[in-house]
């Protein structure tokens, strides 16, 4: 027999791996993985990291909304959330341009860029919370402390999990685009492929 609980921590394994299909969860991990040529274990490393920043985020947003009250909360996810994808648009800008001026230029401190890519991801997704998993937590508070850590640790288990999944695979697939105007500019490509994104997902409201 399922009980309450196992009723939580399945919807919170649920809502985590579907809200993660949106494409700005995974994809400009991929373009940029490409574009600076990181490794599998460097992209995978990005992707938990800032999976775990967008998780933890939520969760903490999630547990104030137990004490706060669920509405006020909501609203102030639904706003961050906004601005995280105005956020999103504006890196994914500022990364084409620099690409553009990168690839008419022979200097490319990569190791200082690669630092600076990774934690400006970090920043934005702790910037976009899930209002989702708020309602989660919300019920889950009715039924102890217990309950609450079950459907968090499952909620960022499963976001986490899928992220790295879609941006292994898709990192695997456009590893293989061998292309000498891509090599040169593939960090634009990957600044406008993340507008791109961005845009949809604003437009779309998903």
């Amino acid at each position: 027999m399922i009980t309450a609980r196992g009723a939580l921590m399945f919807a919170a394994a649920t809502v985590g791996a579907l809200h993660t299909l949106a494409p700005d969860h995974w994809v400009p991990f991929a373009a940029l993985a490409r574009a600076s040529k990181w490794s599998v274990r460097q992209t995978a490393g990005t992707t938990v990291l800032c999976g775990f920043g967008h998780v933890t985020v939520s969760a903490l947003l999630a547990i104030l909304a137990a004490f706060a009250g669920l509405k006020m909360l909501e609203r102030l996810g639904a706003q961050l959330e906004h601005q995280a994808t105005l956020l999103l648009i504006a890196f994914g800008f500022v990364y084409l341009v620099w690409g553009l001026r990168r690839s008419f230029s022979d200097h490319t401190h990569r190791h200082w860029h690669s630092s600076l890519t990774t934690w400006s991801l970090f920043v934005l997704f702790c910037l976009d919370p899930c209002v989702a998993v708020m309602p989660l937590v919300f019920a889950a508070s009715i039924q102890g402390v217990a309950a609450v850590a079950a459907v968090i640790i499952v909620y960022e288990a499963a976001t986490i999990a899928t992220m790295v999944a879609l941006v292994l695979s898709a990192h695997a697939g456009v590893r293989r685009l061998e292309m000498p105007w891509i090599d040169r500019f593939g960090d634009a490509v990957a600044g406008s492929v993340i507008v791109f994104i961005g845009a949809l997902v604003g437009f779309l409201g998903i």
